[in-house]
């Protein structure tokens, strides 16, 4: 692959990561209402299950996944229903004494809800399949390498920009979040959990 097609890809990677979207806005409202260290750990497994869909389209399974209705809309689904659960914990999660942080905030839960939060969205795993391969050489390494490093190059970029916005949204957490807008973000959250499900299974 020239280095070319990596700088063009890559810059398409940032504005993609800065565009609104449902993860950026994840990272945003997670470390507004927790911390920049809680965005930082969900950035991190949302990295991870992106490793998952670039994988999944070097392997052909994505393409799978696009001709097969039932198994599409079971995995939409299952997304839009964990997206309701985190709902509902943002919903009834309590403030902590000492501070503006959620009690859970241990990083494998964190990272484990940027996981599930990413596999389990086959939209994602579309959009590569249908954006990788545009930038492949058929003179080049095998398309399955090449989509590989381009995955990673997306998730490299895609990282810088979440982890960015993490650290800004914890400036804003540190300096104007108390216990009690805490609490008012912790319902605006869960509404944004609940707008992002809906638009899981109807867009």
């Amino acid at each position: 692959m020239s280095a070319e097609t990596i700088y063009i890809f890559a810059l398409a990677a940032v504005l993609l990561a800065l565009s609104p979207g449902p993860d950026i806005l994840f990272v945003f409202t997670q470390s507004l209402v927790s911390g920049a260290r809680v965005g930082v750990w969900v950035t991190f497994g949302l990295g991870t299950g992106l490793i998952f869909h670039s994988a999944m389209v070097a392997l052909g399974v994505a393409a799978v996944i696009k001709t097969s209705p039932i198994l599409f809309t079971a995995i939409t689904w299952l997304g839009a229903a964990y997206l309701l659960w985190l709902a509902w914990q943002s919903w009834r999660s309590p403030v902590s004494v000492g501070g503006c942080e959620s009690i859970d905030t241990g990083w494998w839960p964190l990272y484990r809800r940027g996981i599930v939060m990413n596999i389990s969205n086959p939209k994602v795993a579309i959009f590569f399949l249908a954006f990788l391969p545009q930038f492949t050489q058929p003179d080049g390494w095998p398309i399955a390498v090449q989509v590989m490093v381009l995955g990673l190059t997306f998730i490299i970029c895609g990282f810088a920009v979440f982890i960015s916005v993490a650290f800004a949204a914890g400036w804003l957490n540190k300096r104007f979040v108390t216990p009690t807008r805490l609490r008012i973000l912790n319902r605006c959250a869960a509404i944004v959990f609940v707008a992002m499900a809906l638009r899981l299974v109807l867009v």
